[in-house]
């Protein structure tokens, strides 16, 4: 596979895992009235998925994309 192809996969792929996880426990604390949505919480939330998400990329990447 050409290695762009599979750097945007893989980029695209974490994306998605970002998105899904933070929404989910995004989910969770908007139906708890842990925090309102547009509130800081909420930004919290993203961001933290976010950060940990890349970290989780950079660590895993050597793996998947051969590098």
């Amino acid at each position: 596979m050409n290695p762009k192809i599979k750097l945007a996969a893989y980029v695209s792929v974490w994306v998605l895992i970002w998105g899904i996880a933070a929404s989910l426990a995004d989910l969770v604390l908007l139906n708890r009235d842990i925090y309102s949505s547009g509130s800081l919480g909420q930004v919290i939330t993203f961001s933290s998925y976010g950060a940990a998400s890349v970290v989780l990329a950079f660590k895993l990447a050597k793996r998947f994309l051969n590098l």
